[in-house]
């Protein structure tokens, strides 16, 4: 790999440009470590997925600028940007991710709010009398 290669990651509103080259294992989101960003373990292991999944963990520095959505979109959206940088880098990593469900983006978004009722599908307090 001559330099860093760069993809991009969404789910819901959450956007993530990924940034990889060739490291030490460093990941940092918005320029924190990314344990410091996510607070929650979980969330920290879907960001490490696509690595751990390769067997990867120490051979690539990674950089993401996040933005949009809530603090799970982007984690997931960081998940899938990483799976699309690793195809970049090596071909040869593509059936492992793919296997793993992590080619796919997540198309669930929020639900249009409906004329006559409160949200989506919530309706008004009915009153009977």
């Amino acid at each position: 790999m001559e330099k860093q290669k760069n993809t991009i990651g969404r789910r819901k509103e959450a956007v993530a440009r990924v940034y990889i080259s060739k490291g030490t294992g460093n990941i940092v989101v918005n320029d924190k470590d990314y344990k410091e960003y996510f607070t929650l373990v979980y969330l920290q292991n879907q960001v490490e997925l696509s690595l751990k999944t390769i067997d990867a963990t120490d051979k690539f520095d990674i950089k993401v600028n996040a933005a949009g959505g809530g603090i799970k979109g982007q984690a997931e959206a960081i998940k899938l940007g990483i799976a699309r940088a690793l195809c970049e880098v090596n071909i040869e990593y593509r059936p492992a991710l793919k296997a793993a469900g992590l080619l796919k983006r997540d198309p669930r978004g929020v639900e249009r709010k409906k004329p006559g009722k409160a949200k989506a599908r919530r309706s008004f307090q009915f009153s009977k009398r």
